[in-house]
């Protein structure tokens, strides 16, 4: 197998993306993949948007024009795309990448249809390093969440600014209220603008659910966009909103937030393994270099404590 490494990830163009999109499942536990995911890790380059909400609201085709906003002005795109799995056969339709329209022959945009498979939380189980590898290539990084509920919020773990898509007729303040994802978005874009009177109300209800979320107040406040992805109207303050976000990040916010999402990373992957317990029994394990080598790292050594292959 060719060795991983982030020079040979950049100038490999599109074919070694793919290799290594490929190797987070062909070589998942080796020290190998850590060293180089932690490599990537800290050589990002873009930044990365989260787009959720619930299905049929419109996250696949805001994603289409999002990417051709993007490619139209100059900047490199990687997009994962969530789908939902059968849980007969574990397999998924990836029908969100049928939506998005991309020239095959464009080697600054990349695609990549991921299977939930058994996870609960909006995504696949190889989201977080595969963002990891197109952060680390690409100037812009999308990441599609597969249809949520009221509590699935992992796509926080992954992006920099998270948009919550809602559409017309979702309910009133107090369906927004209960719903603990209205404290994940940076953004709130209300779709199909184009229905008028209902979006502008939609728009209202979330703005007034907004209102009841405790925060500080230096906290950023998520700001409300109505949105057509059909008409184009309203993308544009959508652009702004998730401008003025980063902006308000900053160096320093951003590098607080990926801090706090990398412990996040680690903390999940040796639950999903190992359970509460031994999650637990992992506390006094000292810190590797990266995240994905003390993930590496902590594994290996619950695996002989627990007698785990």
């Amino acid at each position: 197998m060719k060795p991983l490494s982030l020079e040979t990830l950049r100038g490999g163009g599109k074919r070694a993306i793919a290799e290594a999109l490929a190797a987070i499942e062909t070589r998942a536990g080796t020290a190998a993949l850590a060293a180089f995911l932690d490599q990537a890790c800290g050589a990002a380059r873009g930044l990365t948007l989260g787009l959720t909400g619930p299905p049929g609201v419109g996250k696949s085709t805001l994603t289409n024009v999002l990417v051709q906003r993007w490619r139209g002005g100059g900047e490199s795109v990687g997009v994962i795309a969530i789908d939902p799995s059968s849980r007969k056969t574990g397999g998924a339709l990836l029908g969100d990448r049928a939506r998005i329209s991309t020239d095959p022959a464009d080697r600054n945009v990349f695609v990549r249809s991921m299977a939930a498979r058994d996870r609960l939380g909006g995504l696949s189980d190889q989201t977080v390093a595969a963002m990891v590898v197109m952060r680390a290539v690409f100037d812009r990084v999308l990441i599609e969440s597969v249809g949520i509920g009221q509590s699935e919020a992992d796509v926080g773990m992954v992006a920099d600014t998270v948009v919550l898509c809602i559409q017309p007729g979702s309910g009133d303040s107090l369906q927004f209220m209960k719903a603990g994802v209205m404290e994940l978005p940076d953004v709130i874009a209300v779709t199909k603008a184009d229905m008028g009177e209902p979006a502008r109300r939609a728009k209202a209800d979330v703005e007034g659910a907004l209102t009841l979320v405790a925060r500080d107040a230096d906290d950023w406040v998520a700001p409300v966009v109505l949105i057509s992805s059909a008409t184009g109207e309203g993308m544009d303050a959508l652009a702004a909103a998730v401008e003025s976000h980063r902006q308000w990040l900053g160096a320093a916010r951003l590098a607080a937030r990926r801090r706090t999402q990398e412990a996040q990373w680690v903390e999940e992957a040796l639950r999903t393994r190992f359970g509460t317990a031994g999650l637990a029994a992992a506390g006094a394990a000292p810190a590797a270099s990266g995240p994905f080598v003390h993930e590496h790292a902590v594994t290996a050594l619950l695996s002989a404590r627990l007698g785990r292959a």
